[in-house]
């Protein structure tokens, strides 16, 4: 039998990852990304020192909260309604330590919204404004705006909306 059709290692991993948040949820303080950091680094420790993990499991338990965290905090960042809204399922279906769990992360974070967007902005782009590009057609990565660089030049921000964020355009 594969170990990922184990019906015993599964619930395993979700009492961890369940154990993970409600240890997540404990803290005090404001979540910041790095403070969010150091707690889910503090949880895994707790977790090792109940030594029901291998090492790849407490891996992919980190991994998994903090993917789930991220996205959260981007939904909400982004102006979406409520962590209920976030996960699109009837919150009466989960457990109730993990739906506390959830708001009071939810609550905790400081979600620095224009922060954020440019972070995401950033990831997606291939060229920021004051650097020097190749002449060429780019698109800011924020409102598609088309710039065509008449030759090697330093990019300037979007003309359109400011923003320093681009990609190759292809005609």
């Amino acid at each position: 039998m594969s170990e990922h059709k184990d019906p015993h290692h599964d619930h395993r991993l979700r009492e961890g990852y369940e154990r993970m948040l409600d240890r997540l949820r404990e803290g005090a303080e404001e979540l910041t990304w790095e403070s969010l950091q150091k707690e889910l680094d503090e949880a895994v420790e707790f977790e090792e020192e109940l030594a029901e993990f291998t090492k790849d499991e407490l891996s992919l338990l980190r991994a998994w909260v903090e993917r789930d965290l991220k996205e959260m905090r981007r939904y909400l960042g982004a102006g979406g309604e409520s962590v209920a809204s976030w996960l699109g399922i009837d919150l009466s279906m989960l457990s109730r330590k993990v739906v506390e769990s959830l708001f009071s992360i939810a609550d905790r974070s400081v979600i620095e919204r224009e922060r954020l967007e440019d972070d995401l902005e950033a990831s997606r782009a291939d060229y920021v404004a004051g650097e020097m590009a190749a002449p060429g057609r780019m698109a800011c990565v924020h409102c598609d705006a088309l710039v065509e660089l008449e030759g090697v030049t330093r990019i300037e921000p979007c003309h359109q909306c400011g923003h320093r964020y681009f990609v190759r355009a292809p005609k």
